[in-house]
């Protein structure tokens, strides 16, 4: 199965139902269930800091699904064992009230993809625990677990039909043969035999096989009738990577699906952004493209409660993934979209409609923050719900309740309610509290910085935990992934900016040119322009931080992930002597040979304005001329290195052109390589030690 359930997130739940009684649970394969203990040493306890191994013992709460009634939420909790390695997934369930959430599951399986039935009887899931990917049930007492799918292969998803007659199901279908299909007579043969682009994926290599939507008849608890609406597609529905079911929508009649996919092949869709949205009829079978004039990225189709409208958001220009996210609103009835939020120089996020069909609640970017927002379709006026320093992830309405997932620098995901009208939010949620009890955060101050072309810049400043201004203390640069990606209130079980800081750095976090929440023209910038504004952006933030008599200047240090690992090492040939140590993971190194290395050759292709080999090209060539590997002849500091052998965003090859040419230049430097590692690091113990490596270099060189 090519699809990887993202890890989600929560705290230890004081009320976990007793037996499920007699069900299909009891006939799956006898294992023994994953033990997981949360509970902080006495050790840790007294240090009263964040450390790696308390990171793992974090719940991570996520897929909040508010049910019909408004009353209850369910949703998942990941809880990881150190010791053996893995994770397991359970559900959740808490009262929009208020009160102690329940545990739904039990740690004989791994579930995903919570879903309310229409009349909120059950709750529909994905489980591992008969052994393969399939449809499970439970109500929201805890009782009556039972499996509701046996189909032959993983599901990867799954949407029942509103008046639950049928339901969609998505399924990698082995589309084209593979080596040892062609030459039967070597079966053992590991080989890859590619005629065209797109060969590698993020973190996979194609096999064949893509993910197609199947509808079918569901009655009396039955699956029957299954047919397959991709046939022969050689292209992934629900799109890759992130194969998301919530971009597969019922009509509210059930008659009709909406979904999004890029159905393009090979080199084209390697050289492409053009998703689409796509009406199915049920009935007839017919299939028709909503969105055939817009080049650029079509997404995240859902269809009004009342069925008069269908919404998505799109982007504009082609080859342009970080382009602004417009809603598009489609009126059934005259087969004409409009564009909503005209004028609104922000990003539509995560949305939902309301029962009412006329407003969608949605997630915005904002000064470094994402905050809830309001649209009525019909006015297309847009209010903002919610301030503060934290982000909103999700939101969903039913019945008058409104319910959220938030998350800052200091604390978790956690779901709350929201009052509408003041913007107040009541957390429903507490699943970290024994920790957060026992562990001192560190203050993060929001700081406005000048720069070089007079522009004002946000940069967070995260503070070590007991904070002494009488000190002085080591401080790093953090540069920013993406590259256009917010430094917003996230919180990370990477890149956590609380455990840096309780090892006793000051933390420099700026929003540099490139980055969405600042408009449009901010965000755009860093396209075609790599090594110019935005590396100001990042000096002019470290120089003012260290004006500060808290700073030691002579202690500074630079870190960063992927084009964040770009920043690293470009800074690495041009920091005049600022910086006493590096840190790259994952970083683009040599732009000529990265443009011909990642899979998604349109990145490249617009974001450093074309091929290297483009000769006549001013805006290309310009960009491969400041590659940082051009100026390693003044690298002058220590670096450490940190790659994934799985990484095929930014190959490793990459990181070890970058290694190989500190070492043959005599800079004292590390290189990190994690055979399971990807674009993250994500494996528990492959994660304890990168902090742990991370944190030994930064001390080796800044204490």
């Amino acid at each position: 199965m090519r699809k990887i359930f993202k890890p989600i997130n929560v705290a230890i739940m004081a009320v976990i139902l007793a037996s499920v009684g007699c069900s299909e649970a009891d006939k799956a394969p006898t294992k023994e269930p994953l033990k997981i203990d949360v509970t902080l040493t006495d050790a840790e306890k007294s240090a009263g800091l964040l450390t790696p191994e308390i990171l793992w013992k974090f719940g991570r709460v996520g897929e909040p699904v508010l049910s019909p009634c408004g009353k209850m939420v369910v949703y998942t909790i990941t809880y990881y064992n150190l010791q053996e390695n893995k994770g397991v997934t359970n559900l959740y369930l808490v009262n929009t009230d208020g009160g102690e959430p329940v545990k739904l599951t039990d740690e004989m399986g791994s579930e995903s993809a919570p879903a309310w039935s229409a009349d909120g009887k059950v709750i529909r899931f994905l489980s591992t625990r008969s052994g393969s990917s399939q449809i499970w049930e439970v109500q929201p007492d805890g009782q009556g677990l039972k499996q509701v799918s046996n189909i032959d292969g993983d599901v990867n998803g799954f949407v029942f039909s509103p008046d639950e007659s049928k339901l969609v199901y998505a399924m990698d279908v082995k589309v084209e043969d593979q080596a040892t299909d062609i030459h039967k007579d070597m079966p053992k043969a590991k080989v890859r035999i590619i005629n065209d682009l797109m060969y590698r994926h993020w973190n996979y290599w194609e096999d064949g096989k893509y993910s197609h939507l199947f509808v079918a008849d569901f009655a009396n608890g039955a699956i029957a009738n299954a047919k397959d609406i991709n046939a022969d597609e050689k292209w992934d529905t629900p799109m890759a990577t992130d194969f998301d079911m919530a971009e597969v929508q019922w009509s509210p009649d059930s008659k009709k699906l909406v979904y999004n996919s890029k159905k393009l092949y090979g080199k084209e869709y390697a050289m492409s952004t053009n998703s689409d949205i796509y009406l199915y009829d049920i009935e007839s079978g017919a299939t028709s493209n909503l969105t055939t004039e817009n080049k650029g990225y079509d997404r995240y189709p859902k269809f009004s409660p009342n069925g008069k409208y269908i919404s998505w958001w799109s982007m504009e220009t082609p080859l342009y993934e970080a382009d602004l996210k417009r809603l598009f609103v489609f009126n059934t009835e005259t087969g004409k979209a409009a564009y909503a939020n005209q004028g609104f120089d922000q990003n539509i996020e995560a949305y939902n409609w309301d029962e009412d069909g006329n407003t969608i609640y949605f997630v915005s970017g904002t000064k470094g923050t994402e905050q809830l927002f309001k649209i009525d379709v019909t006015s297309n006026q847009i209010a903002q719900l919610t301030k503060g320093m934290h982000d909103y992830v999700t939101v969903q309405k039913n019945k008058g309740v409104i319910v959220a997932e938030r998350m800052s620098m200091s604390m978790a995901p956690e779901l709350y309610k929201v009052d509408e009208a003041t913007g107040e939010a009541t957390q429903l949620t507490l699943t970290n509290k024994a920790i957060y009890e026992n562990i001192k955060m560190g203050e993060v101050r929001e700081r406005w910085v000048k720069t070089t072309d007079g522009k004002e810049m946000l940069a967070w400043v995260i503070l070590p935990p007991n904070f002494d201004e009488t000190k002085k203390y080591p401080t790093l640069l953090y540069c920013q992934g993406g590259p256009q990606s917010t430094v917003s209130q996230f919180w990370s079980f990477r890149w956590n900016f609380q455990i840096i800081a309780a090892n006793g750095y000051v933390i420099v976090a700026p929003n540099r040119r490139g980055v969405p929440s600042f408009g449009q023209e901010w965000n755009l910038q860093i396209s075609k322009d790599y090594s110019g504004q935005n590396i100001k952006d990042y000096l002019s933030a470290i120089d003012d931080v260290a004006k500060e008599p808290w700073v030691n200047k002579d202690k500074l240090g630079c870190v960063g992930a992927s084009y964040g690992g770009y920043s690293v090492y470009y800074l690495a040939g041009h920091h005049q002597k600022r910086f006493k140590t590096f840190i790259s993971h994952c970083g683009m190194y040599n732009l000529e040979s990265f443009y011909a290395q990642t899979e998604e050759t349109f990145f490249p292709t617009f974001d450093l304005g074309g091929a290297p080999w483009d000769a006549n090209n001013k805006i290309a060539q310009k960009s491969y001329a400041n590659s940082p590997h051009k100026f390693v002849q003044n690298w002058d500091t220590p670096i450490m290195i940190v790659v994934g052998e799985h990484d095929y965003r930014i190959p490793y090859t990459q990181s070890l052109e970058a290694f190989n040419a500190a070492q043959l230049r005599g800079i004292p430097s590390k290189l990190l390589f994690f055979t399971e590692g990807t674009h993250f690091v994500t494996k528990p113990q492959d994660a304890v030690i990168w902090q742990r490596e991370f944190f030994g270099w930064l001390d080796q060189w800044l204490k």
